[in-house]
């Protein structure tokens, strides 16, 4: 069983989110729908730019706490090494 980090990006170096998830395909499928007075939905984040899987929830999650409070600059710099054109990376989730 996989468990997700992700971040999700406007635009390369615009607004960026944060998550996690067990289920990535439909966590992304929320966040493009525009969950109503999220803050996806409010500066239009849907591009998935980052992921890494987890087989263990808690690592997922303790990840996810990590990378939130990571200086901007950090974040832009993982995003970039593994994306450097901040494309969609959705067609690469792996299927369970």
């Amino acid at each position: 069983m996989s468990y997700f980090v992700y971040i999700l990006a406007n635009k390369p170096h615009g607004a960026i989110y944060v998550g996690s998830a067990r289920n990535l395909r439909n966590r992304l499928k929320q966040h493009q729908a525009g969950m109503p007075g999220s803050h996806t939905a409010k500066y239009n984040i849907k591009t998935l730019v980052y992921f890494e899987c987890h087989d263990v929830a808690l690592d997922a999650i303790h990840r996810e706490h990590r990378l939130k409070r990571w200086k901007r600059a950090w974040k832009d710099r993982l995003i970039e090494e593994f994306n450097p054109a901040w494309e969609d990376m959705s067609h690469f989730i792996p299927f369970d």
